[in-house]
């Protein structure tokens, strides 16, 4: 039996005989009655296990001797170490940019159609020049750049999730990233309408500063962020005709929550935001397009502005209750007990909307390691694949395969979330498509294919690649874009296509693609440096009862059942003939295996 069949037969067996959580898992969590009491864990129920929990949801997981020094220390001091993360140096690179953007690209046009409208106004777009008349498209350079800036920034954005990623993997300050991503997700904000990697680079930048800080200051920051305010079209909320999306998700998503506003209060709030827009990169406010008027916003009446906005909803109980409750739904579990979230919120409230003091109270807290919280959340994608990393004690995050399709396959494209709410997490995670993608998701980390590796920032669309295939066949732009159509029929796509004389949209998309390629910095693509054997040597792993038991505490949040755990043993025993470990032979190979079984076990989407 081939090693992918005799592999598959086993993580069907794991995943039949699997509990979610197993019964033995009492010995890492505290006791049911540690369910919903807030009180601080003692010194004395502190233990390795729970270490590895907190570094788990504060962070993204750890390998055995980080977890084993954060051990060594208090709860208190574990907590205060993550929490107060400031004083940690952190000597992580800034991104690389590529040089992709020209100062004729700002402001980059919403769609084809309006790059097309603007050259043919002005007689320049995007930096390009419309050709004299007379020339035969005219307009093509301008459609060339529109294609161009679309692509390169897709890519740059691609690049961009990887250095996140290699952040999220390398630092020292793991709450700091696991903060930004929260945030992130809950300020969400996608590139596929910003179309401008450097807006979210900056949202990035400023979420990360304002991570553990005050929400108030948080606010302000996000409405005034230029890709933000895009992505809600706060640009097109002028007086005469506000728009509502902006106060909308601030009071439904942002702060509040529906049920505790009413729909005056979302135009009133929309009223308040008039004029406040962006010159590309900076944030203006418009003092023209500023309703100035007097407006009745949650019971009060004055004429407010944003910021005052901002203070009134910040004044009403219900925000802090809301977003402490988000706040405990992403770092503990999915359900909150209604005095729990009360609880929270008073504490939230208190101190002045202060990040840290309602995080050491999470992650301080009885709760946090009582039965319902211990290993039950369903880790995210990009949390997922990062946590994989980091227990393997890799030197940084491989690009074969490559991170942002791991975790886009699995439902999280970091700069690109799936609409302004974000990603739903928790049960939503888990499809029948996704499970079993998740179940295969580390051979191709385990066992990388090297040479059938197509990198994703130099891919073309079947489309654009066919069009390119033509022009080096010798056919003219009129035939290479063409679509491929029955000889004695022609699609009416097909006549389109010269009819407008300005321009070929087809050839502007292989254009811009090539362009895109030639500007954009090339990914350095590398498998992930795995040594297995130096780890199971280092673990004094010297059997294979000891190497199952090692990869097991090291990868998973709970223990195995008997069951599930003597078919790893035995699955290891019969790959090497024998009990003991012996260096040589196929032991990598078969060490490599191994893991990936325990990393295709069900319990192991638990963290």
């Amino acid at each position: 039996m081939s090693r992918p069949a005799m592999t598959a037969l086993l993580v069907v067996a794991l995943c039949a005989t699997a509990r979610t959580v197993p019964s033995d898992n009492a010995m890492a969590a505290g006791p049911v009655d540690w369910t919903g009491d807030l009180s601080p864990i003692a010194a004395s129920d502190w233990s390795y296990e729970r270490a590895a929990h907190l570094i788990e949801r504060a962070g993204f997981g750890a390998a055995p001797d980080e977890v084993a020094r954060l051990a060594a220390l208090t709860p208190r001091q574990a907590v205060d170490e993550l929490v107060d993360y400031e004083s940690i140096a952190n000597d992580l690179k800034p991104f690389d940019e590529s040089v992709i953007w020209d100062p004729g690209m700002d402001p980059f046009p919403p769609s084809r159609a309006e790059a097309v409208r603007i050259a043919r106004e002005r007689g320049v777009g995007l930096g390009e020049k419309v050709l004299p008349e007379g020339a035969q498209r005219r307009l093509q350079p301008v459609v060339d750049k529109f294609f161009y800036g679309l692509y390169a920034n897709a890519i740059e954005t691609q690049r961009l999730g990887l250095w996140w990623a290699n952040r999220m993997f390398s630092t020292r300050r793991p709450l700091e990233e696991k903060l930004t991503l929260f945030w992130h997700g809950h300020f969400a904000t996608g590139e596929n309408k910003v179309r401008d990697y450097r807006m979210m680079i900056r949202q990035n930048e400023m979420l990360r500063a304002r991570a553990s800080g005050a929400f108030r200051d948080l606010l302000v920051g996000i409405l005034k962020d230029p890709a933000m305010l895009v992505y809600l079209d706060n640009g097109e909320n002028v007086k005469k005709h506000p728009n509502e999306n902006f106060g909308r998700e601030l009071l439904e998503l942002f702060t509040m929550g529906v049920g505790n506003y009413t729909e005056r209060d979302v135009r009133e709030a929309a009223r308040a935001f008039t004029g406040w827009t962006n010159d590309v990169l900076a944030f203006r406010f418009d003092a023209d397009q500023h309703d100035f008027g007097q407006k009745t916003f949650l019971g009060r009446t004055g004429t407010f502005d944003g910021e005052d906005i901002i203070d009134a909803i910040l004044a009403q109980p219900v925000t802090a209750e809301f977003v402490a409750a988000k706040v405990y739904r992403f770092f503990v579990r999915d359900e909150i007990a209604g005095p729990v979230k009360a609880d929270l919120g008073r504490t939230y409230r208190d101190s002045g909307y202060q990040m840290k003091p309602l995080l050491k109270r999470i992650f301080l807290s009885k709760d946090f390691y009582s039965p319902s919280a211990f290993a039950t959340q369903i880790k995210s994608p990009v949390h997922l694949v990062v946590s994989t990393y980091r227990k393997m004690s890799l030197g940084q995050v491989p690009t074969i395969p490559d991170f942002g399709r791991m975790t886009s396959g699995l439902g999280q494209s970091l700069f690109d979330p799936p609409n302004v709410a974000g990603w739903a997490g928790g049960r939503t995670w888990i499809t029948p498509s996704t499970l079993l993608n998740r179940g295969n998701l580390f051979r191709s980390v385990l066992f990388p294919d090297v040479k059938g590796f197509r990198p994703p920032d130099r891919a073309m669309s079947a489309t654009d690649a066919r069009v390119g295939q033509r022009f080096v066949e010798g056919l003219s732009m009129t035939e290479a874009t063409r679509e491929d159509v029955d000889p004695k029929t022609m699609a009416e796509s097909n006549m389109m296509v010269d009819r407008d004389e300005d321009y070929n949209t087809r050839y502007g998309g292989y254009k811009g693609n090539l362009l895109a390629f030639e500007r954009t910095k090339l990914i350095p693509r590398s498998p992930a440096k795995i040594d297995l054997t130096a780890m199971v040597r280092a673990a004094g792993a010297d059997t294979v009862d000891k190497v199952v038991d090692h990869f097991v505490r090291r990868f998973l949040s709970v223990t195995l059942g008997d069951r599930e755990r003597g078919l790893l043993v035995e699955f290891l025993r019969g790959k090497l003939g024998s009990s003991t470990i012996q260096p040589g032979g196929k032991l990598e190979e078969s060490l490599r295996e191994l893991l990936y079984l325990v990393l295709s076990a069900p319990e192991y989407q638990m963290g």
